[in-house]
């Protein structure tokens, strides 16, 4: 058993450079073995040497090549086995020592068995229901016991494995090349498990991910960065260098995954394209500035892709765009990996002088696009309902908090800026007790956030901004007061024709007694309704009947053809934080 202190204290420097020096003796012996096989063997195999003898000396220097081959191949077991011992104890010992500061810092009394206790509370604290001191120590206590116990079955199957390399070693069974074979993949195997062990639970916060991955030397996180890609690419708390260097490794391994894979799925295609999307991307676009940062990919649910413009631990201003309905993984490397560059050139052009960071953030499965009803689908409304974007939410919310966790010097300007289904996701996450954490909430094309007013969204109602086209049909989808008749009968305004049809008829059978006051939309109150509360800002109305009014929020601001630039410099505005420059728009 490993206790706290033995953990807490433990030098565990000498085993790297043992194991470095178990390496160097692997390879010196390997040269020896190189020169049996070729400088002798070679030699007494082609000397055409014939007869009993010949016969004899031959097998016997092959059983000789072949106990050198298994000595070298035990070597390298022992040099691995060591390296995961220091990898797996370091772990472990950065964990503790992390939860001990923590408990430090908060004037919390660990003990030697790692119990944990404070002071009794005052009369104020007793009254605040903000304290919450027992509860921060219990989770501490569980991280404690959590890296104690840890680091103790890493030293129990570590210290078998080496028992057992001794043993062979002691009574020569280590000179069989299938035993040393089997060994060195039980060693190999053993590491990539306790490596793993290692990582901070799924449920742990990003402050806690980045304070374990601080805890780490340069050596360390790179070796983890090559060995579990997958592992890092996705946590939140992680720095984005370390993630994008991550994410690029795991995407080309899910390329090749995806590519030798016989028989593909409709969702296997898609995800495998985007995949190559998202990697032509970056490939086209590795000598642009602001570079590029690729925080996350992953084979999840319908395929998951963060690509950031800029880097968002160094950037003063930094936005997190979540895309809607219709989004699929290709368009991370498509469309709205355009829509989040154009919001880094609006920012950029109305504060030339402040980094900026634009990413757009597809961590969850949005539904389809509404644009399929027209042709007689009516699978979009079927899933519009509020579970993909309270998935999602929580999700976005422990992102947010990943970039507040990693983030250098003075805290960012942090803003949430959504589009369509994605203002609902963002709605749904800011209405949770943590909150998105962003400075600033911009929305544009919403069906509704879930919430009746601004000031629910745990964030001062003056910092929410609403972008609505007055032509968009998602964001009137649907008010009863509005849409009467297109529900009745689908008998005209903006939804008319066979789009309104298949609406009215679905909202008719299966929605029409949820909705009551006129500016209630799908998911709510109508964000640009007066009585949300949030500011507006002005865009243009866009085409009517047309769902493109939907798509043009985030045009290209440096394209002086296009009509909609207000919406994107707009956004630019409040993402650099120049308020005073947004110009606005009366509410509904």
């Amino acid at each position: 058993m490993v206790s706290l202190a033995q953990l807490r204290d433990s030098d565990l420097s000498g085993l790297l450079p043992a194991a470095t020096a178990y390496d160097t003796l692997a390879t010196n012996f390997g040269k020896h073995v190189q020169t049996m096989q070729h400088e002798v063997l070679k030699h007494v195999l082609n000397a055409n040497w014939v007869g009993n003898a010949a016969g004899a000396a031959n097998a016997s220097l092959q059983r000789t090549s072949n106990r050198l081959d298994a000595a070298h191949t035990e070597m390298s077991a022992v040099s691995a086995l060591l390296r995961e011992a220091s990898e797996s104890f370091l772990l472990a010992q950065s964990k503790l020592k992390a939860a001990l500061q923590e408990a430090q810092n908060l004037g919390l009394t660990v003990a030697e068995d790692g119990t944990v206790s404070w002071p009794a509370p005052s009369k104020a604290e007793r009254n605040d229901p903000e304290y919450d001191v027992p509860q921060q120590a219990r989770a501490l206590a569980n991280r404690i016991s959590g890296a104690v116990t840890e680091a103790g079955n890493a030293d129990q199957k570590i210290a078998g494995l080496l028992n057992s390399l001794t043993e062979r070693a002691r009574n020569g069974t280590g000179l069989d090349t299938d035993k040393a074979a089997a060994d060195l993949k039980a060693v190999t195997q053993q590491g990539v498990d306790l490596m793993a062990a290692g990582f901070p639970p799924a449920g742990a916060s990003p402050t806690e991910v980045n304070s374990w991955w601080k805890g780490l030397t340069p050596d360390e996180q790179q070796r983890l960065i090559e060995a579990h890609p997958d592992l890092l690419g996705m946590r939140d708390g992680i720095p984005a260098a370390a993630r994008d260097q991550a994410n690029r490794l795991n995407l080309a391994h899910l390329i090749t995954k995806y590519q030798q894979k016989p028989n593909l799925t409709d969702d296997e295609k898609q995800k495998l394209e985007g995949f190559l999307a998202i990697s032509k991307r970056l490939e086209a676009d590795k000598d642009k500035q602001p570079p590029r940062f690729l925080l996350g990919v992953s084979e999840e649910g319908q395929g998951r892709g963060i690509l950031s413009f800029g880097n968002p631990d160094t950037a003063k201003n930094v936005s997190a765009y979540v895309p809607g309905l219709g989004t699929t993984l290709g368009a991370v490397g498509g469309k709205d990996g355009d829509r989040a560059l154009n919001v880094w050139n609006a920012a950029h052009n109305a504060d030339p002088n402040a980094e900026v960071a634009s990413m757009v953030w597809l961590g969850y499965d949005p539904p389809p696009g509404l644009e399929k009803l027209a042709d007689g689908d009516t699978r979009p409304l079927e899933v519009m309902d509020a579970d993909r974007a309270a998935k999602g939410g929580a999700a976005y919310d422990k992102f947010m908090a990943g970039l507040r966790a990693t983030h250098d010097g003075s805290p960012a300007h942090l803003v949430a800026l959504a589009h369509s289904y994605g203002s609902t996701t963002v709605g749904l996450g800011a209405q949770m007790s943590s909150g998105t954490g962003a400075d600033d909430v911009i929305l544009v094309g919403s069906p509704g956030t879930g919430a009746a007013k601004a000031s629910q969204l745990h964030i001062d109602p003056g910092h929410v901004w609403v972008g609505d086209a007055e032509n968009d049909p998602v964001s009137h989808l649907p008010s009863k007061g509005r849409v009467a008749n297109d529900i009745q009968g689908a008998t005209g305004g903006f939804l008319a024709g066979p789009v309104g049809s298949l609406v009215g008829g679905y909202v008719a059978d299966k929605m029409y007694d949820w909705f009551g006051p006129e500016d209630q939309l799908w998911f709510g109150q109508d964000p640009a309704s007066k009585g949300f509360g949030a500011n507006r800002f002005a865009v243009a109305d866009g085409p009517e009947l047309s769902f493109d009014s939907h798509s043009d929020y985030m045009t290209d601001p440096n394209d002086s053809t296009s009509k909609t630039l207000e919406s994107v410099n707009n956004i630019g505005q409040i993402v650099a934080g120049k308020y005073d420059h947004v110009t606005r728009q009366d509410h509904r």
